[in-house]
């Protein structure tokens, strides 16, 4: 009798669920290269009888969208943005992460370094230093970068085989799993002065929002529809003379 009941609400978990994912993605509609997050959804089966099915709903997991996002001018010579496929590479106190939240700067190292301070690392592993007053610093879209007296390193651009699996860190940066091991990009596109914008897109965010609260309302109706209809049925049932 409760079967329906359960069926909505393994429905509704699932629409909270998805409610903070699309609340999460447009939190973050102006975090550079920041990548949006769906909710991947299966039909759970349960047989109770050999001829009866009752379909649950079941969250599995996210996926996310690694399309690229709009790349915006800055000006900046140490702002970086990655045009197809890519990560940097950045060296943690917890190991190596990848982003392609290019915004970098100079601590008082000269090191190349990520706003929180973790060095950015070239094609063979290694901080990058830059000499202090050397004029114009130019990184070209390989990824190599020169100063007046020539090049001085090439940044690390590196992929994965399924970006799928890299964990979301703070500060925009992924986690690779140990069996997801990092690959050179053969054909790297930097593009010097200019950052990657999310590719959150706002308006279909909202809509989904909107679909997704509709959703949760309708199948809250059906809930008390169905508590409804079973209090009606226990009390015909309290009712009925003992000898019928």
């Amino acid at each position: 009798m409760e079967t329906p009941t359960y069926i909505a609400l393994s429905r509704q978990l699932g629409l909270r669920r998805n409610m903070d994912i699309v609340a999460n993605n447009m939190a973050n509609m102006n975090t550079t290269a920041y990548k949006a997050e769906r909710l991947i959804f299966t039909e759970y089966l349960q047989k109770p009888t050999i001829s009866d099915k009752q379909s649950f709903t079941q969250d599995i997991g996210t996926m996310r969208d690694t399309s690229e996002g709009p790349l915006v001018a800055t000006d900046n010579p140490l702002d970086l943005a990655i045009s197809g496929e890519g990560f940097f590479t950045i060296e943690t106190p917890l190991g190596n992460r990848y982003t392609r939240h290019g915004r970098f700067q100079l601590d008082a190292e000269n090191r190349l370094v990520t706003g929180q301070g973790n060095p950015v690392l070239d094609d063979g592993g290694n901080e990058i230093n830059i000499p202090a007053n050397v004029g114009r610093i130019e990184i070209s879209k390989d990824g190599t970068i020169s100063v007046d007296a020539g090049a001085i390193a090439q940044l690390g651009l590196v992929k994965f085989e399924n970006e799928q699996l890299l964990r979301r860190s703070a500060n925009n940066l992924y986690i690779a799993p140990d069996e997801e091991l990092p690959q050179d990009v053969e054909r790297p596109h930097i593009a010097q002065g200019m950052l990657e914008e999310s590719n959150v897109q706002a308006i279909a965010e909202l809509s989904e929002m909107i679909r997704i609260h509709r959703q949760y309302q309708s199948l809250g109706r059906s809930i008390q529809q169905e508590h409804e209809r079973q209090m009606k049925a226990i009390n015909r049932l309290a009712r009925r003379p003992s000898g019928a």
